[in-house]
């Protein structure tokens, strides 16, 4: 088991390590004593995808080892399988794709990084049996077509439909940018595939402690869930940093567009009022944010919550905390105090009706 494995506990080589090592996970599960690090680790990693969109660990000073960190991935699974929440099956794979994009991205353009062993796009293109269905072009790659509608089936936006596509030969033009999203995808197939799992009596009594503590941490958020006012003077202010940026055309990161659009849906925007709320014009980044929209919004399986404080912390976007800072855990409760101080209050939606 080596770094590269923890990062990428969905690839071949990643259950080649596990299988070498002859772990057994019904062992991590049931150990005796203290909890075994792996499961504390999948707690986490199922919490912050089903709660904040991430698998990603906060950094609150804690570390993970590299057993750790690899064997959390198949606990997650079995934890994901028993649990019975909204949704949890697509906003954990979910999760998982959008964390190892971060990651994946951020590897292709550090190829020359001798600090740390990346994965380069070839090898990941192998990995998902993907290498003779992708050809480099001297502007971009050109995608396979039967491959192409695979992957982008489940994305949206009038970029993604074939008949506004470059095609010939039978492939697809497209840019390193919409390949790398499609790789995101073939990733939340992958962690998907056969979720959510059978599992064995012993192991699901030797994670129900775990299953009864993530089902808690979902029904106990401490904000009413109901809010439908938007008045963006009383947001918190890292949300408020956010919108500012979002206007500004500021390149937001994916995980604070995640958090944006969490937000905004959690208190009653659609994507055609987050879009004009955040003055985002139509186009790729139009099409980019009504997809996070449709992604987070309750649709029957559920809605994402938005990000909690210590998401945001780890994520450096927490900016300027004040004093109502201090005692709440989260932007929405933090937003929800706010609005029951403010009086009267007038909907911006109403204004600029």
């Amino acid at each position: 088991m080596n770094a590269l494995h923890a990062r990428y506990p969905f690839l071949s080589a990643a259950r080649d390590a596990v299988r070498e090592a002859d772990v057994e996970i019904a062992a991590v599960v049931s150990g005796d004593g203290d909890r075994h690090p792996a499961v504390e680790r999948g707690v986490e990693r199922v919490r912050r995808a089903l709660m904040d969109g991430t698998v990603r660990p906060p950094e609150d000073g804690r570390r993970w080892n590299t057993s750790a960190e690899l064997l959390s991935y198949p606990v997650a699974r079995l934890l994901v399988s028993l649990l019975d929440a909204p949704g949890a099956v697509e906003k954990y794979a979910s999760a998982e794709a959008d964390t190892a994009y971060e990651t994946f991205t951020y590897d292709f353009e550090h190829q020359d990084d001798r600090t740390r062993e990346t994965i380069d796009l070839d090898a990941l293109l192998a990995d998902f049996d993907l290498a003779d269905a992708v050809e480099r072009r001297r502007e971009g790659f050109g995608v396979a077509v039967g491959t192409y509608l695979s992957l982008a089936a489940d994305l949206r936006g009038d970029r993604w439909r074939l008949a506004g596509r470059r095609l010939g030969d039978g492939w697809v033009a497209i840019t390193a940018a919409e390949l790398h999203e499609l790789l995101r995808e073939s990733v939340k197939d992958r962690v998907a595939a056969d979720l959510p799992l059978d599992v064995p009596e012993e192991l699901a009594a030797g994670l129900a402690d775990e299953v009864s503590e993530l089902e808690s941490s979902f029904t106990d958020a401490d904000f009413s869930h109901d809010i439908d006012t938007l008045a963006p003077p009383l947001f918190p202010p890292c949300m408020k940093a956010l919108v500012e940026r979002a206007r500004s055309d500021d390149a937001l990161d994916d995980h604070s567009w995640f958090s944006l659009v969490a937000f905004l849906t959690g208190i009653g925007l659609d994507a055609d009022e987050v879009l004009s709320f955040c003055a985002v014009e139509s186009g790729s980044q139009a099409d980019r944010v009504r997809y996070r929209v449709e992604r987070v919004a309750d649709d029957g399986d559920g809605q994402y919550a938005p990000p909690s404080c210590a998401t945001m912390q780890a994520y450096g976007d927490c900016v300027d905390p004040d004093e109502r800072c201090e005692s709440i855990t989260h932007p929405m409760a933090y937003y929800e105090d706010a609005l029951a101080d403010g009086g009267e209050v007038t909907d911006w939606r109403e204004r600029e009706a």
